[in-house]
């Protein structure tokens, strides 16, 4: 079950859609991973909200894009939170030349795979997770996010 709190008004003026196309690209990702039925709560939130859950929980005083916090094992299927700032990812989707509805399902798929245990810590883990993130978003009719875009 993906339940999702939009906590910064932004999203919403900006994504009247924010939930439904959050909830979407988790469940795709579930979906692709076999995992359907697992819990997500995702949190669309402020940059303020993020650069505090940051500096707590990875000692990085700076507001990011997303944040994943997966859950110990526990027996309601829970996976975990992700937070997701609005500031951080309108900026880096207008640099980047895409819609901030793509980049934030980019992000959401992204931050279920960290939940599943997925990580990028070296360039063989980083290509998986990657190549994960194409499959789940071009099942969306999204665009490789990798590919080079317009500058």
């Amino acid at each position: 079950m993906t339940d999702v709190e939009v906590e910064d008004p932004a999203w919403s003026v900006a994504l009247p859609d924010a939930e439904t196309l959050v909830r979407t690209a988790a469940d795709a990702t579930l979906a692709s991973e076999g995992a359907v039925g697992e819990g997500v709560t995702l949190l669309l939130t402020d940059d303020q909200t993020i650069r505090e859950l940051n500096q707590r929980f990875r000692a990085q005083d700076r507001p990011t894009n997303v944040l994943s916090f997966p859950a110990p094992q526990n027996p309601e299927r829970f996976l975990g939170d992700i937070a997701l700032a609005y500031g951080v990812c309108a900026q880096e989707a207008e640099a980047q030349g895409k819609s901030l509805a793509h980049h934030l399902q980019h992000l959401v798929a992204h931050g279920v795979l960290h939940l599943l245990g997925y990580d990028h810590v070296t360039d063989a883990q980083a290509n998986e997770m990657e190549d994960l993130e194409r499959a789940v978003l071009a099942g969306l009719g999204i665009a490789d996010p990798y590919a080079a875009g317009p500058k």
